[in-house]
C-alpha cells in the first residue's frame, strides 16, 4: 500500500514537472498572450503590403485584429503627435518618424526608390525626366512634405531640373491614381506602386532613382494602447515571412 501511495506521488510530480517544460502557446510574444485590436499607422505606399501582413498576422494570432490607417507619413506624423491611438508607426521616410516624438526605437524595415508612371501604352509619349519640365505635360508628383515628394525634389535638384507639376498629391497613391485614370501623362512615384497597378499603368525606369533611396523605418509607440500587440506585429513585419511579402511586392533590403 505504502509503496502503490510512492509511485503515485512520483507520477504526479513528474507529469507537473513535464508541463513545465511545454512550450509557449501558439500566439504569444514573449510570453505575453496577444489579442485585442492592434492599430497600424502606415505609409500609403506600404497599404498592399501591409494589408497581406495584416491578414497573415491575424492567421498567426487569432484573438488579434489589425486596423490600418494609410495616408502621408507627415500627415500620420502629425496625427500621431495630436494624440490619436496608434500603437505603430511605419513611416516612408525617416524624417517623418523623427517628427514622432511618441515612440520606440525604430528599425529600417525595407527601403524603396522612385520610378516614372504612365497611362497604359503611355499616350503621352514620356521618355525620361525631362519630360517633367514640359508644360505640355500633364504632371503629378508627390507634395514636398510627402516622402514620394521629398525625394522627387531631390531627384529633380540633382540632376538640375525643375519640374512644372499640374498637381501636387498628398500620397503616392492619389498621385498614382491621377495617372491610371488618365488624368495625367506622368508622374512619379515608387516602383512598387508600379508594380501593384501593373495592369493600369506602364513603369519607365531612370537612373537617376538611385539619387534618392527611401528608407522605410517602423516602431512601436510608446503609449500603445496594446504593447503586446505592437511589438508582435513589429516583430511578424520583421520576420522572414514580413520580408518574403514585401520583397515580392518589389521592396528592396535596407
Amino acid at each position: 500500500m505504502f509503496r502503490r501511495t510512492v509511485l503515485a506521488a512520483v507520477v504526479a510530480l513528474t507529469l507537473a514537472g513535464c508541463g513545465t517544460d511545454q512550450p509557449a502557446a501558439s500566439g504569444s510574444s514573449s510570453g505575453t498572450a496577444v489579442s485585442g485590436t492592434v492599430t497600424v499607422f502606415a505609409a500609403a505606399s506600404l497599404t498592399g503590403t501591409f494589408t497581406q501582413l495584416g491578414k497573415d498576422f491575424e492567421a498567426a494570432y487569432p484573438g488579434a485584429k489589425v486596423v490600418f490607417n494609410f495616408a502621408g507619413s507627415s500627415a500620420l506624423a502629425q496625427q500621431i503627435n495630436q494624440g490619436a491611438p496608434a500603437d505603430v508607426f511605419a513611416s516612408a521616410a525617416p524624417k517623418n518618424m523623427d517628427q514622432v516624438t511618441d515612440k520606440g526605437a525604430p528599425t529600417t524595415f525595407v527601403t524603396n526608390s522612385l520610378e516614372i508612371a504612365v497611362p497604359k501604352g503611355n499616350p503621352g509619349k514620356i521618355t525620361g525626366l525631362k519630360d517633367f519640365t514640359d508644360q505640355h505635360k500633364k504632371i503629378a508628383l508627390c507634395a514636398a512634405q510627402v516622402p514620394c515628394g521629398a525625394a522627387a525634389d531631390k531627384v529633380f535638384k540633382a540632376v538640375g531640373l525643375t519640374p512644372q507639376p499640374d498637381t501636387l498629391e498628398q500620397d503616392v497613391k492619389a498621385a498614382l491614381t491621377k495617372v491610371s485614370l488618365g488624368e495625367v501623362d506622368a508622374a512619379l512615384v515608387y516602383k512598387t506602386d508600379v508594380l501593384a497597378a501593373k495592369d493600369k499603368v506602364d513603369g519607365i525606369e531612370f537612373p537617376e532613382a538611385s539619387k534618392a533611396i527611401n528608407e522605410y523605418p517602423i516602431a512601436t509607440l510608446s503609449k500603445a494602447p496594446n504593447a503586446a500587440g505592437a511589438k508582435a506585429f513589429v516583430d511578424y513585419v520583421l520576420s522572414d515571412q514580413g520580408k518574403a511579402v514585401l520583397s515580392a511586392a518589389g521592396f528592396d533590403a535596407p
